[in-house]
């Protein structure tokens, strides 16, 4: 599986288990698999939903903050991959 670097968290919402990720390159849909990336972080997710300013979107592109369900705990400046088929 192929892996392209699309962006970093900012923020984490403990409660709702939702990261703010900053997106930097390239583009997320709903169905998508990530990778989340850090120190003590590692582990996939596929994206089930996603927000930009509190709205929920289908997709996403570089320049654009959103909000996602996460499965696990992640860190500010933990790095986000989409993960490619190969």
């Amino acid at each position: 599986m192929a892996e392209k670097r699309i962006g970093e968290v900012v923020k984490f919402f403990a409660k709702p288990s939702v990261a703010a990720v900053k997106i930097t390159d390239g583009e997320l849909q709903i169905g998508d698999s990530i990778k989340f990336s850090g120190h003590t972080t590692e582990f996939t997710d596929v994206i089930q939903s996603m927000e930009v300013d509190n709205k929920p979107v289908q997709k996403a592109a570089a320049g654009q903050t959103i909000g996602l369900k996460v499965s696990d705990r992640v860190r500010p400046g933990d790095e986000v991959f989409k993960v490619m088929p190969d």
